[in-house]
């Protein structure tokens, strides 16, 4: 993997490779070295170039959920590993082995039409299987982390492959434990566990109302999975339209006293329970309230029909988005006194 000069580039290294089209915000993005990742077996001998030259590394699936700089120095490694393999069944589950190049949504779309039920209210998510779990993806009342059995990573500090189980990976809302030890876990695998016993899910106010507004009490996976479909279309910008990276700020969690206040003030407010004594409120409506459903800064701004999206409006740059997404930040602060924490990872 020597890249001194005149010597052979190694068959998956390209030279500062343009990453406009790996990237949903559409930002101009250049790799300094890119590796495209085809197989797990890659990683040791690459690990080993990583720490002798002494460069700095990330990775990059489907860059759905990350804000990256003009230039990435170092190793940017394109995650490909495909494949999606049922490996075994019990009397309750369905397993599922998944390579975490493998596009989030086409694998939802799969899981269906291979009869495994489960993971519908997940559909459109953009992104890879790999980072999925990283962020422990979540929608419409589900989470990635209900489905999740085990993963495959490398692990670079060790430089060695591992296998986390489901309690290692210590799942929060939009956390994991790859989460809490960035720059150290590569994901290859995800082995999902899809149980057999299927039960609608669609208490979540979107598709309630969906399904009520149809006169559908009952309705299948595949009207589910439909239903998901054309609501986030409806709600959220399509990235090769307009760039974007969907939800940018998570839903601020506060407690029951903080709650009550708020509901003194403004008894409007969107939320909906979480766990004991707490309450998830909706940051959309947070930001919506505070004015910039629709603003424009320059060449980024806030998605008309949904204030938590902040878009690319062409030639924006990570240092336009987090600008716009400070003073967002800011506003709700000093309106409600909740804090919005960003969703997308920060390269």
């Amino acid at each position: 993997m020597n890249c001194a000069k005149n010597a052979p580039l190694p068959p998956n290294l390209t030279l500062n490779l343009g990453l406009k089209s790996r990237n949903t915000f559409g930002l101009e993005v250049k790799a300094e070295r890119a590796f495209e990742i085809n197989d797990a077996a890659q990683l040791p001998a690459l690990f080993e170039e990583i720490a002798l030259k002494h460069w700095s590394w990330r990775v990059l699936g489907g860059g759905s959920n990350v804000i990256l700089p003009p230039n990435l120095e170092g190793a940017t490694l394109l995650m490909n590993i495909t494949g999606q393999e049922v490996v075994r069944e019990d009397e309750s589950d369905t397993y599922l082995v998944v390579g975490a190049g493998v596009n989030w949504h086409e694998l939802v779309a799969w899981t269906l039409n291979h009869k495994l039920p489960g993971l519908e209210n997940l559909a459109l998510i953009p992104g890879t299987v790999g980072a999925a779990p990283i962020q422990n993806i979540g929608a419409y009342g589900v989470e990635i982390a209900q489905y999740i059995d085990s993963i495959e990573a490398f692990d670079s500090k060790s430089n060695a492959f591992v296998t986390l189980s489901n309690k290692d990976c210590q799942f929060a809302y939009r956390d994991s434990f790859f989460k809490q030890n960035p720059h150290r876990f590569i994901v290859t695998k995800v082995i999902f566990k899809i149980p057999k016993a299927w039960r609608a899910r669609v208490h979540y106010a979107d598709l309630a109302n969906f399904f009520t507004e149809a006169g559908n009490s009952n309705p299948s996976t595949q009207e589910i999975f439909d239903a998901v479909c054309q609501i986030r279309t409806k709600k959220l910008p399509d990235p090769k339209v307009i760039g974007n990276a969907g939800s940018f700020f998570q839903n601020p969690v506060v407690g029951a006293d903080q709650y009550a206040q708020l509901m003194k003030q403004f008894p409007n407010v969107v939320s909906y329970p979480d766990a004991a004594g707490q309450r998830k409120l909706a940051a959309g409506w947070l930001i919506d309230q505070c004015g910039f459903k629709g603003q424009r800064v320059g060449e980024v701004g806030v998605y008309e029909k949904q204030a938590l999206v902040i878009v690319n409006h062409g030639n924006a740059t990570a240092a336009d988005i987090l600008s716009l997404a400070k003073t967002i930040q800011d506003s709700v602060k000093g309106r409600f006194g909740v804090t919005l924490d960003i969703e997308p990872n920060i390269l």
